[in-house]
């Protein structure tokens, strides 16, 4: 078991980083590894965050901690861990920096994206140098983004144009890349592109008020050859191939969820160790105070509330991506799960890291604590796809037994 919360930079030590006691984890084999790696971040996240940008520092320390492999079958030199337990290492260290956990787990994403729609002999070679050069893997794939092409050019590809909101791209080893052939936007591919190669451009022009450090930023493609072989195949060829997007909506879960962790622990340790009593409160502690007992209390049940939806999707995750083949209906449950799981945490999240406030009173705003980095991390990644299309797919399932359907984000 391990635990997760943010210490302020005076209170070192062995104290653990969370409340063992409010936040139990079990994260088997990696506990030691994942503890030791929120300390680092945890280190620097509220300065970092301020200044916004990029670091290469921060992704040296994911790399260094050979946590990026979890998703790697063991045949090709991985760790073949389980998506729950995955999940849970992202839900952690989104508790301390979201914007690295977020980087954390779109390499994951890929490197599921490599299994999900690349054959056999793709698979050995682009896993295998993933974890014999311990690459980073960053994206451009963001599906409603319809300015890059892929054009047949004799033997080889070629692209053109841009994407945005490409996560991780900035700093990465490889991307993988989605994109219509031609310009029909019915034949979706995903392909592997290096970032070395002649023609491709990752701009550092991501400005978020949240998620400050995600690279998330547009990349340019101008006459970039790819080989045939880097193509992986297409988009939505069956249920199974369709995981892709349940994968990416479950890491949004984990990111709500850790953030509204490190919003409630910081804020706990703030008012046990900081806040002064509210003036009429008669008691001499703020910890004492009946109000703020009945605020904590409320916000506690709705990130515990929140918690085995996120568990529970996991564990059907994992279930369908075990099996070989999946039926339309075994994959629309998964993603019913998921939709559940992410409007309950995404508005338990929202809701936590605003009204933390409420508790600690004006001193707690300083930008010195940058407690606020919670709630902005929320807002932004709540933007994602709308919460209200997935309130609508659970209420179709209920009054006429629809599942919701594979799109690019669900």
């Amino acid at each position: 078991m391990t635990a997760g919360l943010r210490l302020p930079p005076d209170n070192r030590g062995d104290a653990p980083l969370f409340d063992p006691r409010l936040f139990p984890v079990d994260l088997g084999p990696y506990a030691e590894r994942v503890e030791h790696l929120s300390r680092q971040l945890a280190a620097s996240a509220v300065e970092r965050d301020r200044d916004g940008g990029s670091a290469p520092r921060e992704r040296e320390l994911l790399r260094a901690s050979g946590l990026l492999t979890l998703a790697v079958p063991s045949a090709h030199g991985g760790q073949g861990a389980p998506w729950p337990l995955i999940y849970r290492i992202v839900r952690q260290l989104a508790a301390v920096d979201s914007s690295l956990a977020h980087l954390f787990a779109f390499q994951h994403l890929q490197v599921a994206t490599l299994q999900l729609f690349g054959n056999p002999a793709q698979q050995r070679h682009w896993l295998g140098r993933t974890v014999q050069e311990r690459w980073f893997w960053g994206n451009a794939t963001n599906g409603r983004d319809r300015r890059l092409h892929l054009n047949r050019r004799d033997e080889h590809y070629e692209l053109n144009g841009c994407k945005s909101f490409c996560s991780g791209a900035l700093g990465a080893d490889a991307l993988i890349v989605s994109a219509p052939r031609g310009h029909s936007s019915d034949d979706r591919v995903f392909l592997v592109l290096p970032t070395q190669r002649e023609g491709l451009a990752i701009n550092d022009d991501w400005d978020g008020f949240g998620q400050r450090q995600t690279d998330s930023g547009s990349v340019q493609f101008e006459n970039v050859f790819v080989h045939s072989e880097e193509l992986l195949g297409p988009s939505g060829a069956s249920p199974r191939s369709t995981l892709r997007a349940c994968l990416s909506q479950l890491v949004l879960v984990q990111l709500y969820l850790g953030n509204a962790q490190g919003a409630l622990e910081a804020a706990l340790r703030y008012t046990r160790e900081q806040a002064r009593p509210r003036a009429g409160a008669e008691v001499l502690s703020a910890s004492d105070d009946p109000y703020a007992q009945q605020r904590f209390g409320d916000l506690w049940l709705r990130y515990r509330s929140a918690l085995p939806l996120a568990e529970e999707a996991a564990q059907r995750l994992q279930a369908a991506w075990d099996r070989p083949a999946l039926t339309a209906a075994e994959r629309g449950e998964v993603a019913l799960a998921i939709a559940e799981a992410k409007v309950v945490s995404a508005r338990a999240a929202l809701e936590i890291t605003a009204q933390i406030f409420d508790n600690l009173g004006a001193s707690a705003t300083s930008a010195r604590h940058g407690l606020d980095r919670f709630w902005r991390n929320v807002r932004v990644h709540s933007l994602h796809d709308p919460l209200d299309y997935k309130s609508r797919d659970i209420g179709r399932w209920l009054l006429n037994n629809q599942l919701p359907t594979p799109s690019i984000y669900s």
